[in-house]
């Protein structure tokens, strides 16, 4: 097995056991940034919905009360406000959806569907549980989804959802007296919820990760390329030189040249012996001549 031939092995070698290694790791790591970057933006949702919510209870709901007796006014609701603002943002980012799930509400649109209702009953069940994060399967794949519990600590929503009776007439003329009814003071009725894909940042991880993975084999053809240049003209030439001329000064031919002594490392000092071995070898066999 000729020396190139081992060079070339051990560097392949190393270079698929690097390639393996960091390809684990990259893999990884941009996973589990890509699963970061979904809980931050679902985390800006929820957030985001109760800035809403207390934008509208503190600057919104103060405007419009004196208005709620004869007409009622769903803008007035903070649970409709941030529906209706991050329902908005759904309608370009149809995948990102934001949903106060309720098991009994007063809009049926908010009626918590089967694993809703499950998110709230842990809730319910754990009352110091503060949010709940997971991902489903969706018709559109997958989804992270993190819940917080709606739980009733301001006795003023009371007088809408205690009993029909108590509830302003202008919202039973909407909603009618059938739901959103008997709610009770802190008890976890619902949750908000917001629904974010992982496919956009899983794709951008993976697209991610095969430009890195093809551009370090890119960097592997390169320095094979030049290591085996730099290894031909180096060593591999010289040495092979030398061997030729060691074959023919063992034969008494002593027309070759010098090989040159410049060189300072181990090949230099390899012309040298080899110099110093055939002036020997040629003065040798002269005075035998002779």
């Amino acid at each position: 097995m000729g020396l190139r031939l081992r060079f070339n092995l051990i560097l392949t070698v190393i270079f698929l056991l690097g390639l393996l290694v960091s390809g684990l790791v990259s893999h990884n790591l941009l996973q589990r940034n890509a699963r970061a970057e979904v809980v931050h933006t679902a985390e800006l949702m929820i957030e985001a919905a109760q800035a809403f919510r207390a934008y509208t209870v503190n600057e919104i709901r103060p405007l419009l009360s004196n208005q709620l007796h004869d007409t009622f006014l769903p803008q007035t609701v903070p649970a409709y406000a941030a529906t209706q603002a991050l329902g908005a943002l759904s309608e370009d980012y149809r995948a990102f959806i934001y949903k106060e799930a309720t098991l009994n509400p007063t809009n049926p649109r908010d009626r918590a569907a089967d694993w809703e209702a499950d998110l709230i009953q842990q809730f319910k069940r754990d009352p110091e549980r503060t949010t709940l994060s997971g991902t489903r399967v969706t018709p559109g794949g997958a989804s992270l989804y993190i819940a917080r519990p709606i739980t009733i600590t301001n006795e003023s929503c009371l007088s809408c959802h205690s009993t029909p009776a108590a509830a302003p007439a202008s919202m039973l003329a909407v909603y009618g007296n059938a739901n959103g009814f008997g709610w009770q003071l802190n008890e976890t009725v619902g949750a908000q919820i917001v629904s974010v894909p992982t496919s956009v940042a899983e794709q951008r991880a993976d697209t991610t990760f095969y430009t890195f993975m093809l551009s370090l084999c890119g960097l592997f053809v390169v320095l094979y390329v030049v290591l085996n240049l730099m290894l031909s003209r180096l060593v591999i030439k010289p040495v092979t030189d030398m061997s030729k001329a060691a074959d023919k000064v063992s034969t008494g031919d002593f027309t070759i040249p010098e090989f040159p002594e410049a060189r300072r490392d181990e090949i230099g000092g390899l012309a040298r012996s080899f110099n110093r071995m055939r002036r020997s070898l040629e003065q040798a066999i002269r005075m035998i001549e002779e």
